[in-house]
């Protein structure tokens, strides 16, 4: 297995992604969506889950493809992001078609990050407008770290982001992933300078410094994203988190297939972050199927399904290495507590 050429989710041919962000909201949102709908399936295992449109995605459930998918900030305001996505898609002519009607189908799902020190006094829901941005912007290229839905992520004691990761399988088949990251838990070892997915990382595509070969890892829960969140006047700070993944393959994958291959891309974030899938994150993976290549029998599902957790991985990691500081921030970046 070896990273597409770009090391991104827009390795599987036909997929684009468009980020709209806020600089004042320190908010944003992202969306993913391709020329023609594709098959999707998810599988959630935080215990704080925001989602919108995500039962039709269930194996015995009738529509077979969607039009997108849309991860946003915003925590449940930011799931109107969904609308602005289905404006664009509907202005393209896009959509089930119900007799001479269409309804464009776009599964969502958001973040909480109404507390990191952005400005969120609005009158009006911008998120309608973040997620028209967004699909407007949708392209094979996009750039990892503080936009999109990753623009006011927080992790454990360092700024989350967008992150995405890729990798070709040796039989021709493409997997990649894309993450919004911003848990309850930490990406790094204490000391914020090892990430816990440094195992995973291929060449330095997030920094290259390697494992902790520390022992008795992973006791040590400090938050400093907790600390602050009380500080700003939170009286509960348990349901305030969420890492949001989509996985996406060219095999061709029936919806059952995907919501496997959903199940096995959580392994990504055990790896990653710790701990994870607590009460208070809505950690949830998306899993698409552009169905350009072959079909998947269950050898091949079993490599997919291991690609993908490696992409969340590494795509995780990747998204802490590349935000970049805004002012007000609540936390510092990795860049920051790492200069060389």
């Amino acid at each position: 297995m070896i990273p597409g050429p770009k090391n991104l989710i827009t390795d599987v041919a036909g997929l684009r992604v468009g980020n709209a962000q806020d600089e004042t909201l320190k908010s944003g949102s992202t969306v993913v969506t391709a020329d023609a709908p594709f098959t999707a399936s998810v599988h959630v295992m935080g215990g704080a889950p925001g989602t919108r449109e995500t039962d039709l995605l269930a194996p015995d459930k009738m529509v077979g493809a969607v039009d997108a998918v849309v991860l946003s900030g915003g925590s449940a305001f930011g799931l109107d992001a969904c609308s602005g996505v289905m404006d664009g898609l509907r202005a393209a002519g896009r959509g089930f078609a119900v007799g001479p009607a269409r309804v464009p189908l776009v599964p969502g799902a958001i973040l909480f990050d109404l507390l990191n020190g952005g400005s969120k006094d609005w009158a009006e829901n911008p998120y309608r407008a973040l997620g028209r941005a967004a699909f407007d912007a949708a392209s094979d290229q996009f750039d990892l770290g503080t936009v999109g839905a990753g623009t006011g992520a927080l992790t454990a004691n360092l700024k989350g982001g967008l992150g995405s990761a890729s990798l070709c399988l040796a039989s021709g088949v493409t997997v990649g992933a894309l993450v919004a990251v911003n848990p309850i838990g930490s990406v790094t070892t204490q000391g914020d300078r090892h990430f816990w997915a440094a195992p995973f990382e291929i060449g330095d595509e997030f920094g290259g410094v390697g494992p902790d070969r520390s022992g008795g890892l992973g006791r040590d829960l400090t938050s400093a994203k907790m600390q602050q969140m009380m500080a700003a006047g939170a009286s509960d700070t348990t349901p305030t988190n969420t890492t949001l993944a989509i996985v996406a393959t060219d095999a061709a994958l029936d919806k059952a297939q995907c919501q496997r291959m959903a199940v096995a891309a959580h392994d990504g974030f055990a790896r990653a972050i710790v701990p994870a899938h607590t009460p208070g994150d809505g950690d949830l993976v998306f899993a698409l199927s552009t169905g350009s290549h072959t079909a998947a029998p269950a050898p091949l599902m079993s490599e997919i399904g291991h690609a993908a957790a490696l992409c969340v991985s590494r795509a995780i990691a990747r998204a802490v290495f590349h935000a970049t500081a805004a002012k007000g921030d609540m936390l510092p970046c990795w860049s920051d507590r790492n200069k060389t």
